[in-house]
């Protein structure tokens, strides 16, 4: 299969290319990303075919669906990871907490949040790729949190790869942190900015975009990639979380094979999502998409309104810092997929030049016939975590958005998957705050006072992580970012 570009063709890049020139080199013209030239179709006798497989199988299933140039050997090596999650026979448990509520629990893996379901074997796919072609990689990363760890994991010691990774300082959780800083092996370099997740990820995009800056990595033998959403390998093995989670839902006896549902998904920068909308217009019987978003709720207000509008708006620091994001990359993939490539050149460079646009009517109708959006503030976040907490189920404050819009934004009585995007452990003093009342904790002691509420035990890779030494202290400004990344090189 072919992927092409969400914004035309500017003659200086190949009009189509393969999946893997599209994961080595994710951004095309115009500033735009790459996209399948058709989703494959999958229908009900597919899933009725995965209805005994397993999560490797039906992964495998997926890939082959979209005939990825990779060889079947590195796949099955890229899917074998998944191993190494709490149970290899079910990464992704699917657990009922209300009567058509289920948590989709996506954070079974190394770094305890959904970005290793996708990171995981991409980049193991990667670095074989780099090897294969005798090349070398600068793979960017720029996190609000969960990316970075993921990456990072993903890419440690792995050949042909180098990885510099961005976030905002005192934009994570202190356990995101230091899953970061204390990140030791000699390919990988992390780098505090002084500013929030979309100065970070503006940085990201324009070096990507930067021919300068490809030149002067050329000069060092090195190519350029990146890690986020952007990057279609993340996004093809997001899909397939969703697929399985329905069929979990059949095999449950919750559902019947073609029976609809909602997905229900933090909104991030929409990798997540979209994984979910590309499943369901492959065939997977979904009534819609519901968007829960916290107090940055742009997406609210665009799914809601048709307005994305920036202007005199900055990140709002919330208790669920994944979702502190403006700029999500991935609606542009959704304009094009609705409106075409003419289209989303038009709105993206719209929101570039000028931080708005705004959707037709028809536009927006043909958008919420696929989504619908509510947003949660901070305290709505904690009534619901102590909620769940009362019924016998813990959950972080990201996870707690998705009960605002499985309340607000469904017009049917269908059963409802909320995706569980990273582990308890990840932000503690909020949800020690929800449980206890207690305030301004560190992570380590809410996470002892989580740990005896909720009768259960810190997991040994997070309790190590207060001990190890910092091995990545550098913190800089957005404007030398570009230097801190060469020298690193």
């Amino acid at each position: 299969m072919n992927f092409i570009e969400t914004r035309g063709n500017d003659g200086r890049h190949p009009a189509q290319v393969s999946f893997s020139e599209a994961i080595l080199s994710p951004m095309s013209s115009y500033g735009g990303i790459y996209v399948p030239e058709s989703l494959p179709q999958l229908g009900i006798k597919f899933l009725e075919r995965h209805l005994a497989s397993d999560y490797k199988q039906l992964a495998r299933a997926v890939l082959d669906a979209y005939q990825v140039d990779i060889e079947p050997a590195v796949i099955d090596q890229a899917l074998a990871l998944y191993d190494g999650f709490d149970d290899p026979q079910n990464p992704v448990p699917v657990v009922k907490v209300e009567d058509d509520l289920y948590v989709s629990e996506l954070y079974h893996g190394p770094t305890r949040a959904f970005k290793d379901m996708a990171l995981q074997p991409f980049g193991l796919v990667l670095s074989d790729l780099a090897q294969k072609r005798g090349e070398n990689y600068l793979i960017l990363a720029a996190t609000s949190g969960d990316t970075g760890p993921a990456t990072l994991e993903t890419f440690k010691n792995r050949p042909n790869v180098k990885v510099a990774c961005l976030y905002p300082d005192g934009g994570t959780s202190d356990v995101q942190r230091l899953q970061m800083v204390t990140e030791d092996a000699p390919n990988l370099k992390v780098i505090g900015i002084h500013g929030d997740f979309d100065d970070a990820q503006s940085a990201l995009k324009q070096l990507l975009a930067s021919d300068d800056f490809r030149a002067r990595l050329k000069e060092r033998n090195t190519l350029l990639s990146a890690a986020n959403s952007v990057n279609f390998g993340r996004i093809i093995f997001q899909q397939v979380y969703h697929i399985h989670s329905y069929l979990e839902l059949v095999r449950q006896q919750a559902i019947g094979l073609g029976d609809k549902v909602y997905l229900d998904v933090p909104s991030g920068n929409f990798g997540n999502a979209l994984g979910g909308y590309y499943a369901m217009k492959m065939g997977l019987p979904v009534e819609k998409i519901l968007i829960a978003s916290n107090r940055n709720n742009v997406l609210t207000e665009l799914i809601n309104t048709g307005r994305y509008d920036l202007r005199g708006r900055s990140v709002v620091p919330t208790s669920s810092p994944a979702m502190d994001i403006l700029k999500s990359s991935n609606i542009e993939r959704i304009l094009f997929d609705l409106f075409g490539a003419q289209r989303t050149r038009e709105l993206m460079s719209q929101l570039d030049s000028e931080r708005h646009y705004e959707l037709t009517s028809s536009e927006l109708a043909d958008l919420q016939r696929h989504f619908s959006a509510a947003f949660c503030d901070d305290e709505e976040g904690k009534t619901y975590i102590r909620s769940a907490f009362a019924k016998g189920y813990l959950m972080d404050p990201h996870t707690a958005t998705c009960f605002k819009a499985y309340e607000e934004c469904r017009d049917k009585p269908l059963p409802t998957i909320a995706y569980s995007t990273a582990e308890w452990t990840k932000f503690s003093p909020t949800i020690a705050n929800a449980l206890t009342g207690e305030v301004d904790s560190h992570d380590i002691d809410a996470l002892r006072s989580i740990a005896e509420a909720a009768k259960t035990t810190i997991p040994q890779p997070i309790q190590a992580l207060f001990s190890k030494p910092i091995a990545q202290p550098t913190v800089i400004d957005k404007e030398d970012i570009e230097q801190e990344v060469l020298s690193f090189i």
